[in-house]
């Protein structure tokens, strides 16, 4: 996964930073010890002055300078660190420190991206996505089945909720298994509360963690943000957060049918929809309505072009967070959806 220009010039701004935090450190470490241990400016002088003389001797072909100057500065160093420790502080008191020793805070060993590197890639992720909270306690590990009977059958496929879950849990393995040789969208539609949104989150988490981008909104968080693009003063609109809907590995967006519809909505997500495909870039979509209401809201168009490029999944049941009340209220609390 390729970051945006913006969200790797944010990164490597924080490593330049920490870059020259570190160097203010160690200035204000030489001021504090030198104004205690005077000598240590004369090492620090010795030792420039040696290296100097060092490296005029090896110009002119002393092939032995090199090894001397070695032996020297080891010497006055270790000079230095006795001092250090004899007036209370650490013997490497005087060292550039780092937060991530590896790659000396750059983000990068050699041509390749650091541990520390792909770390903040992911924590960057995970704050631009919307979904940090949410995803400690919505993920597959935290996943129950234990709310969908068997004993209650859709009428309209025939399958009951248990197995309908099942099948809904297969196919977001899949996508994630697959999520970076194969291009697919998914659409959760069906009963409130039945675990549409749920699903969705145990898919970014895994996405995520393998430092790929997602971003979630809500769907009237996404249109007020389309909106303001649209129609809003141009010192408040934001290309790249627009660029970032467009091309982030994976959007969410959920609830789709509470925004305030209009032709507007209407259009901007046939665009936002459209240039994702385009692009094969994924999408997952959550929503309360019936598949007859998406296509009588939101156009024959769209509803044409999510038939044709989504994986359509339809959960029912009965709602989750009303039998969490009732069991919480009988005395027995659970964290699983």
């Amino acid at each position: 996964m390729a970051l945006s220009n913006s969200q790797y010039d944010q990164l490597m701004r924080a490593y330049e930073k920490k870059q020259l935090d570190n160097e203010h450190l160690l200035r204000d470490h030489y001021a504090r010890a030198g104004s205690c241990i005077p000598e240590l400016s004369e090492l620090d002088d010795a030792i420039s002055s040696f290296s100097i003389k060092q490296a005029r001797l090896l110009l002119d072909g002393d092939m032995s300078a090199l090894e001397k100057l070695k032996v020297q500065v080891h010497k006055l160093s270790a000079r230095k660190k006795e001092l250090l420790v004899s007036n209370g502080f650490p013997e490497d008191y005087l060292e550039l420190h780092y937060s991530c020793p590896d790659c000396k805070d750059t983000g990068y060993i050699g041509m390749d991206k650091c541990h520390c590197f792909q770390k903040a890639i992911v924590d960057l992720l995970y704050m631009q996505s919307n979904l940090q909270e949410a995803l400690d306690k919505e993920n597959f590990s935290t996943c129950s089945l234990k709310y969908y009977s068997s004993n209650h059958i859709d009428p309209l496929t025939g399958r009951s909720s248990l197995e309908a879950m099942k099948t809904a849990l297969n196919t977001c393995h899949e996508f994630v298994d697959t999520f970076s040789e194969e291009f697919h969208n998914i659409l959760l539609y069906g009963d409130t509360g039945v675990g549409k949104t749920f699903l969705s989150h145990c898919i970014a988490k895994e996405i995520m963690d393998a430092s790929y981008s997602v971003i979630y909104f809500s769907a009237s968080r996404l249109f007020d943000l389309l909106a303001q693009n649209t129609f809003g003063k141009k010192e408040e609109q934001d290309t790249d957060t627009l660029e970032h809907i467009y091309g982030c590995d994976l959007l969410i967006i959920d609830d789709l049918g509470t925004e305030l519809s209009n032709s507007f909505t209407i259009s901007q997500l046939f665009v936002c929809l459209n240039e994702r495909i385009l692009r094969k870039k994924s999408t997952i979509i959550s929503t309360n309505l019936a598949l007859e209401d998406i296509k009588s809201i939101y156009s024959e168009r769209i509803f044409s072009r999510v038939s044709s490029s989504y994986t359509m999944l339809r959960l029912t049941g009965d709602d989750i967070r009303i039998q969490k009340k009732l069991l919480n209220m009988g005395g027995t609390k659970d964290v699983t959806p």
